[in-house]
């Protein structure tokens, strides 16, 4: 498969909301292993949203904003005699959330010409209110798997 860490039994929650998951993005939006400069941009978001929106908590936003982008089918190769199938297939829950956070780094990062905090809390809201480029890249995943469901008797 892939390379497998042991980084969800060693993973701290973070210290300011104590979320597990905030961390675990924190880490992810980490880059060249400068955690302090991803906590500030992850932290000055939630501070952004808690300025948008006040009746819900920013962390709140934030772990709904994940759960909405998470996936719960989606298709893998799989070769019958010598074709490929598009198989459609259930999401385990930890990969679930690693393609949840993987898509959402992946809309900030396309965006060009604004702070990453400023894009990252524009990205959760979008999330939140179940639309974006996150939530787009999900809604495709779903309709391939949708649009396979005949090869859906392939799934090992």
């Amino acid at each position: 498969m892939g390379r497998i860490t042991a980084s969800r039994k060693q993973l701290v929650p973070d210290p300011r909301c104590g979320s597990l998951l905030a961390s675990k993005f924190i880490n992810c939006l980490m880059w060249d292993g400068k955690k302090s400069v991803a906590q500030r941009v992850f932290y000055d978001a939630l501070a952004q949203i808690s300025k948008k929106i006040h009746d819900v908590e920013p962390i709140e936003v934030f772990t709904q904003a994940i759960e909405n982008v998470k996936p719960n089918i989606e298709v893998r190769s799989k070769r019958v005699g010598g074709a490929s199938y598009q198989v459609p297939m259930q999401v385990s829950r930890n990969r679930q959330q690693s393609l949840a956070i993987r898509w959402v780094l992946m809309a900030i990062r396309e965006k060009k010409g604004r702070p990453t905090a400023d894009k990252l809390a524009a990205e959760l809201l979008a999330a939140y209110n179940r639309e974006g480029p996150a939530m787009t890249r999900r809604e495709n995943v779903h309709r391939m798997a949708e649009a396979n469901k005949a090869f859906a008797h392939f799934a090992w």
